[in-house]
């Protein structure tokens, strides 16, 4: 089985219990934290993902930390399940999915938008709203700059790409060229 379907069935699985119990925000923010946590402690993210330390030693470790970061119950026992089906190591995934899970559920969409040069906010709030129609959902864009494109705007709403940039005309013209 893929970790992108481990990671999905498993934020699925936390986003019902977390939409049902209205902890969406909370409980994302201590996964997002406590991934971070593994995934910078690279000693840490060995202990979990190492068969060969005991089940009990790696428990108590989890027991400690959950009992220093005072997390919700919700968190606590998902970080419980992970740890009991030897997939702790795998919770940066997960994190990632879960919050796209949410988003989904809640009828929002990312997109990423690359310009040339940065944006004035009265052109990201114009593209928002541009985007929010075209999507036809809530979007929540962020923003990155990129000089090789020249001039123009690639945006990325999942895995459509919609390249309007000065790079990417060139590249299409060239190829057209080459074509005929």
């Amino acid at each position: 089985m893929s970790l992108q379907t481990i990671a999905r069935r498993y934020a699925s699985a936390l986003a019902d219990v977390v939409v049902a119990r209205h902890e969406e925000t909370e409980v994302g923010q201590e996964i997002n934290g406590w991934a971070e946590l593994i995934d910078d402690n690279s000693h840490l993210g060995e202990v979990f993902s190492n068969p060969t330390v005991p089940y009990d030693q790696k428990r108590g470790l989890l027991e400690e930390l959950i009992r220093r970061t005072r997390v919700r119950e919700t968190t606590a026992s998902f970080l419980r399940v992970l740890l009991l089906n030897q997939r702790l190591a795998n919770l940066k995934q997960i994190a990632e999915r879960l919050g796209q899970v949410l988003d989904d559920r809640h009828g929002v969409v990312s997109a990423n938008v690359t310009t040339a040069r940065p944006l004035s906010e009265n052109l990201q709030a114009a593209l928002l709203e541009t985007m929010s129609t075209v999507a036809g959902r809530t979007v929540q864009l962020s923003f990155a700059t990129d000089q090789a494109i020249i001039g123009g705007v690639v945006t990325r709403i999942g895995s459509t790409i919609f390249d309007g940039s000065v790079q990417g005309q060139l590249e299409r013209l060239a190829a057209d060229l080459v074509n005929h």
